[in-house]
């Protein structure tokens, strides 16, 4: 599947903070660290929760309800390395940002 634009370039969380976007029916947790930004599924694998409302620490975002971590780069959670939740490309052309989904 193509690239779809997620979002203006200006949209994008502050570093250091993630936000909630749906795109082509699914809703993503985009964050931004060192400059970088990530994509991920935005549903916490352990009871649901919305890893966008979660504090992004070492390279990981914490989920609000519970404290589950999921690397930002790999999906993975940090206790299971084998539970992950999906990762998606991102590239930005011309101020827009566009995700693989």
């Amino acid at each position: 599947m193509p690239f779809i634009k997620l979002a203006s370039q200006a949209e994008l969380p502050a570093e250091g903070e993630a936000k909630e976007f749906l795109c082509a029916g699914k809703t993503l947790c985009v964050a931004r660290i060192n400059g970088t930004i990530t994509a991920i599924d935005n549903v916490c694998l352990h009871e649901g929760g919305p890893l966008s409302e979660g504090v992004i620490e070492g390279g990981k975002i914490v989920c609000p309800w519970h404290g589950w971590e999921y690397d930002l780069a790999t999906g993975q959670t940090g206790d299971n390395p084998t539970d992950k939740v999906d990762v998606y490309s991102i590239k930005i052309e011309n101020g827009d940002v566009f995700v693989d989904v």
